[in-house]
């Protein structure tokens, strides 16, 4: 049975784009021009993934409630922002709403799509066992790249897909710089220098959430980022 992804989408152009695209790679796609029509479609059937644009019709902000609105319904169902909107501000705040990954609508079509697999891939694998060879333990530090958690000191970080890549890149071998390049290679995006300082700084943030003292990911200027080990 065909995976079922929710678009809301305001730009009657942009969402017929997209429907067309994603049906035409198999998924079974519902659009919605607005919030009040998406939210009541929610409380019937949820769908298997949401992408939802922020500025909905004379709704600045009503991606923010959508997602809140999916949020309260499901703490598992995947949820991408994609919008035009490319800000710390907004950023942060539809992260810390729930959503799973932010994307602006610059990005590639082969690049949504592999977002939306990698989504669909970790709620797969989330009810799977671990195996020891999917996993990077440094110290306090856990990583699963299959279901795409992490711990730290036993407690979850809760990473967007890009985020979460970014760190594999950096946690995977201890003490090596990854320079810019090697972290969008990785986290499969191309983005500006100041996109990817922002990620470092939101991943660093949640970290802190958890252990204020946290100073494992290091920025080495003019070359890129390294995981420290315990004894740096």
């Amino acid at each position: 049975m065909s995976k079922q992804i929710a678009l809301v989408e305001d730009d009657e152009a942009l969402r017929d784009n997209y429907v067309s695209a994603l049906t035409k790679q198999g998924y079974a796609v519902k659009a919605y021009s607005n919030r009040q029509e998406a939210e009541i479609a929610f409380t019937k059937r949820l769908p298997d993934l949401a992408i939802v644009d922020i500025g909905l019709a004379d709704e600045i902000d009503g991606g923010f409630a959508v997602c809140q609105t999916l949020r309260s319904l499901s703490k598992t169902l995947p949820i991408i922002f994609l919008t035009a909107r490319d800000n710390d501000y907004d950023t942060i705040c539809g992260l810390r709403m729930g959503a799973d990954d932010y994307l602006t609508k610059d990005i590639s079509l082969p690049h949504l799509l592999a977002r939306i697999a990698a989504l669909f891939r970790r709620n797969e694998l989330l009810n799977e066992p671990q195996v020891a060879s999917d996993l990077i333990q440094s110290g306090n530090l856990v990583m699963d790249a299959k279901r795409m958690t992490v711990k730290w000191n036993q407690q979850f970080i809760d990473l967007t897909v890009t985020e979460f890549w970014m760190l594999h890149a950096i946690a995977k071998y201890v003490g090596h710089v990854k320079s810019r390049q090697q972290l969008m290679d990785e986290s499969n995006m191309v983005v500006d220098d100041t996109t990817i300082t922002s990620h470092i700084k939101r991943i660093r943030k949640k970290f802190v959430q958890v252990d204020l003292s946290f100073d494992r990911i290091e920025t080495v200027y003019g070359m890129g980022y390294r995981w420290k080990d315990d004894a740096s």
